[in-house]
């Protein structure tokens, strides 16, 4: 289902998302929605992203637990190896 919204656009972004319609030959509309929706889905991922951040962070401060950037770097580069290391310890 879909629900018709109106947005304002000054002239010389309108006559921009105009001439890139033209170019894909694809409506105004149909650009704009796949704008919007690539637009909600990156901020959407940053958002998760910073939830996540912020609960490390309050997990970190709870226990002191934390492993080196270092640590991570070589366990994450032993991954798909012949090698492949377990996760780090924790350090406290």
């Amino acid at each position: 289902m879909t629900t018709p919204t109106s947005i304002t656009l000054n002239v010389v972004l309108e006559e921009r998302v105009q001439r890139l319609a033209e170019a894909r030959r694809r409506p105004v509309d149909w650009l704009i929605h796949e704008a919007i929706e690539q637009y909600v889905e990156r901020e959407e991922k940053q958002e998760a992203f910073n939830q996540d951040t912020l609960r490390a962070w309050e997990d970190y401060q709870a226990t002191g637990l934390y492993a080196t950037a270092d640590e991570v770097e070589e366990w994450l580069a032993s991954w798909g190896t012949d090698n492949e290391t377990s996760p780090p310890r924790c350090h406290k």
